[in-house]
């Protein structure tokens, strides 16, 4: 593909992303694969020079853009004049170039996100909003855990010299940018997953002990369930629930791989998820919640994200997220604990959660925990990209006193 090709290839994509934006489709890697797997004659280096060239475009657009072509002739004003040659293309050559430039016709104007969600980030960051913004929107790198049920990190970074401890997380490891992690001997035997280190980091906020009984109430694909019964030791009961039965149905393969004997799934229905656990009631130690949310922490991988949330979808989120603790408190027993976790920095998700559910549930109380990224035990605490170099994350952990 020649650059013009490119370019009018990333307009393409990022026309499918805007449209998915709009209706909750697939995620912008995703729409990029999807394009390319009808496209074969596009090589490695023209795969990855449009899928870098699209991230670069919505990275440095917060508010969606009105098309493709827009937001890619306003990145290029503002960050990437060269681009703007490429638009050269005419009727005769549609497909292989973009049109080109038209005097008045519409570009996106760069920004870092929509202002009411920088209202909401202020209250988080201050005066260094613009800054920890930036951090959100960098590039992610790609974190692994040592699966301590049959290796440990030492031994893995001798088996894998490429590979660095991470700087928090005990078990964390960071690879090298473009590993292909199913390469691996040390993944195919169980060794590592691939986890985010904030991600481990809230599993590891959850305290889970061998023998206990523990919940792992919005568990997805399972990444905080496999870090959950490493801790354990696999010895006691672990239970992975969620309502996304394509997301659930991918943890059991991913649990044999890892040597995991203890944990099981069940599928809930949505709304009605405690027909599925009622006899859970009042039985857990530990119950982890990590609800469903903005997603603010986790920019740097979806950027997008950015276009998808709304003042509206934000207080369907909140209300959500209510419903789930209100959930999650039943199945604790007097005694346990149960940790709310979300990979968002807005305080409206975070802090405000916290005090309307202790507000109304005088059963609980904040639960002090120790966590690496801080000198002495905390009841709640923040990470981002900016501070601790992993996704963004709010975590907190009450204990149910009756």
């Amino acid at each position: 593909m020649t650059p013009a090709a490119r370019a009018q290839a990333a307009i393409e994509c990022l026309d499918a992303v805007i449209a998915a934006a709009n209706t909750g489709g697939a995620a912008a890697d995703t729409i990029v694969q999807r394009y390319f797997s009808t496209r074969r004659y596009a090589g490695s280096k023209d795969r990855r020079a449009v899928r870098d060239l699209v991230f670069d475009v919505i990275r440095s657009m917060g508010s969606p853009p009105q098309s493709g072509r827009a937001a890619l002739i306003g990145h290029a004003r503002a960050l990437a004049p060269d681009l703007l040659e490429l638009f050269s293309g005419t009727a005769d050559t549609a497909g292989h170039a973009p049109l080109a430039l038209v005097v008045g016709e519409p570009e996106a104007t760069p920004s870092l996100a929509p202002g009411w969600q920088l209202d909401q980030l202020r209250q988080r960051f201050g005066a260094a909003t613009p800054k920890a913004v930036r951090a959100l929107l960098g590039r992610a790198p790609l974190d692994l855990r040592a699966n301590i049920l049959c290796s440990n990190r030492d031994e893995l970074l001798i088996e894998m010299p490429d590979l660095a401890p991470t700087q928090w997380a005990p078990d964390g490891l960071r690879a090298p940018a473009g590993l292909n992690i199913e390469t691996l001997p040390a993944y195919h035997a169980g060794k590592i997953e691939v986890q985010d280190e904030g991600s481990q980091l809230a599993a590891l906020a959850v305290g889970a002990l061998p023998g206990e009984v523990v919940i792992d109430l919005c568990a997805g694909a399972g990444g905080k369930t496999l870090a959950l019964a490493a801790a354990m030791g696999d010895q006691g009961t672990l239970i992975a629930t969620d309502t996304d039965r394509g997301r659930l149905s991918a943890l059991p393969q991913r649990l044999a791989r890892a040597g995991v004997t203890i944990a099981t799934t069940r599928l809930l229905n949505p709304r009605r998820e405690w027909e599925a656990v009622s006899d859970l009631a009042g039985a857990a130690d530990r119950v982890l919640i990590d609800a469903p949310c903005s997603g603010t922490g986790t920019w740097r991988r979806n950027p997008e994200a950015r276009w998808r949330l709304t003042q509206d979808r934000l207080a369907k989120l909140t209300a959500e997220q209510d419903r789930l603790l209100q959930l999650g408190a039943q199945l604790v027993r007097p005694g346990g604990t149960l940790t709310y976790v979300v990979c968002s920095l807005l305080p409206i998700e975070a802090e405000a959660r916290m005090a309307a559910f202790l507000a109304r549930s005088p059963a609980f109380v904040a639960d002090p925990f120790s966590i690496p990224t801080e000198t002495s035990p905390v009841t709640s605490t923040t990470l981002s990209p900016g501070a601790q170099g992993c996704d963004g994350f709010f975590i907190a952990r009450l204990k149910r006193v009756c």
